[in-house]
């Protein structure tokens, strides 16, 4: 090798000795100042950004939020159901009334009309007043409490009596009637010498089947007015009215009838064919068929008496 070349490789060496180095130090240092220290992430946020980054996390949280819509769905229908039954449970049940086919008011007295002829009304209510243990029997009744006035012919030859809604007409022996109107303000009469707080309500229109489902069936017998056996009433007089009292709106001057066979009884029972009154005129229990006895109730002009 020359010289020339061993200068050369000489220079080389010198160029790449320790002690020219390739980079100074100098420049060393500035590049390092260059670079940025990577810092450490420390908080509950970016160990949340982290996690976000993993994909078995995003679909494990994706199934947790899925099982929560699913719990939260059948927690509201379970709730539901349990609303609507707890609704059912606490609605009013409606059952529908079962009409009775037949009863019978026990403990009724029947007294047989054997003197005071012509006054069926007294000794029904007197059968009435004894169920509901008033001491008291027909003969009282009428003698204290009964208003009675008299049916007469006048001097013009025409018949006068009183409102049947206001008195008894005629004597209790050969006499006429009284209205259920009239009849309960006599009985009225007696109970207030009672302590009883009963009282005695005149009924109109009311057809008997109503009053079996209202009242016997409820243990609360009826006076009603029918005819004698059911027989086909007519008129037997008429009168010109010379009495009221304050309670009625016939008018003095008014002209009145009474039908034959006009009779009051105690209505105790029924059943699918029959009605079944205490009978002071029969003197025992009568069995009347119902479709005719309706016919006679309201003929007499749909009477009937209650104490309550």
């Amino acid at each position: 090798m020359n010289d020339d070349s061993h200068e050369s490789s000489r220079y080389d060496l010198d160029n790449f000795s320790d002690d020219t180095p390739k980079y100074s130090s100098a420049r060393r240092s500035r590049a390092a100042s260059k670079i940025k220290p990577v810092r450490k992430r420390k908080g509950l946020k970016w160990k949340l950004i982290a996690l976000g980054h993993n994909r078995l996390f995003i679909a494990a949280i994706i199934l947790l939020i899925c099982i929560a819509v699913i719990s939260v769905s059948v927690s509201s229908c379970n709730n539901s159901k349990k609303s609507e039954e707890n609704a059912v449970k606490t609605q009013p049940t409606t059952t529908s009334v079962q009409k009775v086919s037949s009863y019978k008011i026990s403990g009724v007295p029947v007294i047989p009309q054997s003197e005071l002829l012509a006054a069926c009304e007294t000794y029904a209510c007197t059968m009435l007043l004894q169920y509901y243990d008033f001491d008291i029997d027909e003969y009282e009744f009428v003698d204290n409490y009964l208003i009675t006035r008299p049916v007469y012919y006048g001097s013009d030859g025409n018949m006068y009596g009183p409102d049947m809604n206001s008195a008894y007409a005629g004597d209790v022996y050969t006499g006429y009637g009284i209205n259920a109107q009239g009849m309960a303000k006599c009985m009225n009469n007696y109970i207030d010498t009672t302590d009883s707080k009963l009282n005695a309500y005149p009924l109109l229109n009311v057809p008997l089947e109503e009053l079996c489902e209202k009242y016997v069936v409820n243990d609360i017998p009826v006076m009603v007015w029918a005819t004698t056996n059911m027989d086909e009433p007519y008129v037997f007089a008429t009168w010109i009215v010379d009495y009221i009292d304050d309670d009625t709106e016939t008018q003095i001057g008014d002209t009145v009838s009474w039908q034959m066979h006009e009779h009051c009884l105690v209505l105790m029972g029924f059943d699918e064919e029959n009605y079944y009154f205490c009978d002071s005129v029969s003197g025992k229990v009568s069995a009347y068929e119902k479709e005719l006895t309706e016919k006679r109730y309201e003929q007499i002009g749909k009477q009937a008496i209650i104490l309550k």
